[in-house]
């Protein structure tokens, strides 16, 4: 379990920059050429955790938990098997939000504006990675839990039409039109189409 210590405002944050740079340097704990973590170490946050190659399935949810290289949690276990089904060399975890929370009932009550501009970095690295960004929105319901969720996700797919993403889900979207969570997905589960601009103006953001 992971619950928050402390609000992440009252933490010093590492920027997406020097995170990544520490990320591509060579870590006891982990083979730095199969893994991409960062930052690479255990904190409150945490902007990715994947693993390297050319055409990676970028997996959006909410924020982090536990995960770490070589340490996957279930959710991170079913997003490796879908993103190799489905065709990509790779996978890369991502979150709407960067602060680690096993029960999202317990993250923060308000956005941290610092996290969020740091995290939006992070998504634009992640999408440079590959020529045609394939992003796949797999945060279930619980993008409900705080009201802030919403306007990140809106940054992120302004960040993503300025790279050119491409946008998926896996499994059946809810009733209010929110994309399956990664757990309890058939592994042979095949990514499909999800529009994401459409289902934002239905949670009353964008036009």
């Amino acid at each position: 379990m992971h619950i928050p210590s402390v609000t992440t405002d009252k933490i010093e944050l590492v920027t997406f920059q020097q995170a990544i740079k520490s990320a591509n340097q060579p870590n006891e704990e982990y083979d730095v050429k199969k893994w991409l973590y960062a930052p690479n170490f255990y904190s409150e946050y945490r902007y990715i955790l994947g693993t390297r190659g050319k055409n990676p399935l970028i997996c959006i949810g909410i924020n982090p938990s536990t995960a770490q290289p070589g340490d996957l949690d279930n959710t991170l276990k079913s997003v490796e098997r879908i993103a190799l089904g489905n065709g990509f060399d790779s996978f890369i975890m991502f979150n709407v939000y960067a602060q680690r929370a096993t029960d999202p009932d317990t993250m923060e009550q308000f956005c941290n504006m610092q996290l969020h501009r740091e995290n939006l970095e992070a998504f634009r690295y992640v999408l440079s990675i590959s020529e045609k960004p394939s992003v796949w929105a797999a945060w279930g319901t619980i993008i409900e839990k705080r009201d802030y969720l919403s306007q990140c996700l809106q940054d992120m797919l302004a960040v993503g039409q300025a790279c050119g993403a491409s946008w998926y889900c896996a499994g059946k979207v809810s009733k209010k039109g929110h994309p399956h969570h990664p757990l309890y997905l058939r592994k042979d589960e095949k990514i499909r189409p999800f529009d994401v601009q459409n289902y934002l103006r239905s949670l009353g953001y964008g036009k």
